[in-house]
């Protein structure tokens, strides 16, 4: 499977409890921190809940 970058953008302040733990169980804490996930439909799910407070980019 392809790996995708994930990279937090944004703030989680004033983001739903469920916008929260979905960034948290991509591994993302800090603005900036990119992490490296395998494109699963999961993982992918969760990337479109918080689409708006991060960016996505295919990893070779």
């Amino acid at each position: 499977m392809a790996k995708i970058k994930v990279t937090k953008v944004k703030s989680a302040i004033n983001r739903t409890k469920r916008q929260k733990l979905t960034l948290e169980a991509l591994g993302l804490k800090r603005i900036g921190q990119v992490v490296e996930h395998e494109d699963t439909p999961n993982i992918l799910g969760m990337v479109r809940k918080v689409s708006h407070l991060v960016s996505v980019e295919e990893s070779k």
